[in-house]
């Protein structure tokens, strides 16, 4: 297939275009495919959907052409595009001529889906464009490949904070869709990419967006050292671990450098366009090796880094594991190439070996630069559980939860007003026909969906916190009901309520 790049569109052509695609929306092709044909395609099956998308209904024919990348008649995309139409969509690099005679039939340049989603900022739809995939294409992908909105993206785009910003960069934007969440609260928004390619597309889909990017080609952070520090910087970077040696290099996802040294990068060095208080949110892989903890490892990043750090570990897979999952995400399979997939395979293997890696993580990495003075922040942990999307605004708060309680000392956090947080409830477990329970739990319903075993003091003195009184004045009345001096609780509690509150669980009233 001919590989095509579409641009900027403007003038009349986008907003024709952007009208034809406005009844192409997320919950239209869900309807149309329905839910046995929608949930295969999720799982990279598209004969389902080919039976149930009829490309004499518009949206079908969309799907047909955008989607699953199948030929559709061009008297189809004509009704599909009344103003538009086959021939402007040609025009646009969206769909070539085919067919015996090239004059009945059209095929899909490009991968146009809807996007919808629910950002810390509110509702969005939008279309983005991207290459076909494996789907479409039933070939492995190119090396140039430009990948949509996936898993990883997706992720990254509910974590980020959403407060309003003045610049933002958007660090191997792809297809852009880390640049259009941001475009919704940044007054500037620049986003780079090493592939040409991939500028054209987030062009494009800006364009569909009416958003206004700043587009830069280069590597890393060499398109913006010389640039105005940035509020924000936002990166889904080309962090995958890949051997070096007898490998395709993939653009959206290799970086070209040995083992996780990416992303050790990147950690360390993005804090020189950071200005000050500005964030930097990011995805990444990072090595386990053998006789080194994770945290260890990344936490001589964050060191390095001179920033506040919070690293979540979302993930852990084996070499072999890891070796698969990106060997089937470029389109090798042991049934398609078997040879291919076993030397592939040993080669992934060999690499990881080479450096005694036991394991890869995959996580969140939240860094920032302070105010003023030193680093305060400095948490790397791992959650592996389910997570209330989207997160931004539960990070956001956990930071300023932590500005605050950095200012405060025992006394000062004892004469805070607190409130239980609307999300956290109260798990009892009692043994069967007793009174007093064996086990209290407090857990959160957003954000990480943590969970606190509390004794029954602190148990009483959250069930206490209402604004009404201080927590000191709380401490006071359970040390009573206890009969324990009140110092020795207040020792044992004010630890805990600390963090509450930088967990979310107990709020400021």
């Amino acid at each position: 297939m001919t590989r095509v790049t579409p641009g900027p569109v403007t003038g009349a052509l986008l907003e024709a275009l952007r009208a034809d695609l406005a009844p192409f929306t997320v919950a239209a092709v869900e309807e149309v495919l329905g839910p046995v044909a929608s949930a295969a395609l999720h799982r990279e099956q598209r004969v389902p959907a080919l039976r149930a998308a009829d490309p004499a209904d518009p949206v079908g024919a969309l799907v047909r052409a955008f989607v699953l990348g199948v030929e559709v008649p061009r008297r189809a995309l004509d009704a599909a595009l009344p103003r538009v139409g086959a021939d402007g969509a040609e025009r646009l690099g969206l769909v070539v001529a085919a067919g015996a005679d090239h004059h009945d039939a059209v095929r899909a340049h490009v991968d146009l889906r809807p996007y919808s989603a629910h950002d810390a900022a509110g509702a969005v739809d939008w279309w983005i464009a991207s290459d076909p995939g494996e789907l479409a294409t039933g070939d492995a992908l190119r090396t140039d490949h430009v990948l949509g909105v996936g898993g990883a993206s997706t992720t990254l785009a509910q974590v980020t904070v959403r407060d309003p910003r003045g610049r933002t960069l958007d660090l191997g934007t792809g297809c852009g869709i880390q640049a259009l969440h941001a475009a919704r609260h940044s007054d500037a928004v620049v986003a780079t990419d090493v592939s040409h390619r991939a500028l054209g597309f987030a062009a494009f889909n800006a364009s569909l967006a009416g958003a206004r990017l700043d587009v830069r080609h280069g590597s890393m952070l060499d398109p913006v050292r010389d640039d105005e520090p940035f509020d924000l910087v936002v990166s889904n970077p080309p962090f995958v671990i890949t051997p070096r040696r007898g490998m395709p290099t993939y653009e959206y996802r290799d970086g070209g450098r040995a083992g996780d040294h990416l992303v050790r990068d990147l950690v360390v060095d993005v804090g020189a366009v950071l200005a000050p208080g500005g964030v930097a949110q990011l995805l990444g892989n990072w090595e386990h090796r053998r006789g080194q903890d994770w945290r260890e490892r990344v936490g001589e990043w964050v060191d390095a880094s001179g920033l506040d750090a919070w690293v979540v570990q979302r993930e852990v897979q084996d070499p072999a594991e890891y070796a698969e999952t990106w060997l089937r995400d470029g389109g090798t399979t042991a049934e398609r190439d078997p040879a291919g997939w076993a030397a592939a395979y040993d080669a992934w293997l060999d690499d990881f070996a080479a450096r005694d890696v036991e394991a890869v993580g995959f996580g969140l990495v939240l860094l920032r630069r302070p105010s003023s003075g030193a680093p305060t922040l400095r948490r790397l942990e791992e959650r592996t559980g389910a997570v209330r999307q989207p997160l931004g605004a539960h990070i956001a708060r956990a930071l300023a939860a932590h500005d605050l309680l950095e200012g405060l000392d025992d006394d000062a956090l004892a004469g805070l007003r607190l409130t239980v947080a609307p999300d956290v409830t109260e798990e009892r477990h009692l043994v069967p026909g007793s009174v007093d329970p064996t086990v209290v739990l407090l857990r959160q319903g957003d954000g990480f969906g943590r969970a606190v075993q509390a004794g029954t003091a602190l148990a009483g003195l959250v069930g206490a916190c209402d604004g009404e009184l201080a927590v000191g004045q709380i401490v006071g009345g359970v040390a009573v009901l206890f009969d324990v001096p009140v110092a020795e609780l207040r020792a044992e509690l004010l630890p805990q309520v600390r963090d509450l509150v930088r967990d979310g669980f107990l709020l400021p009233a």
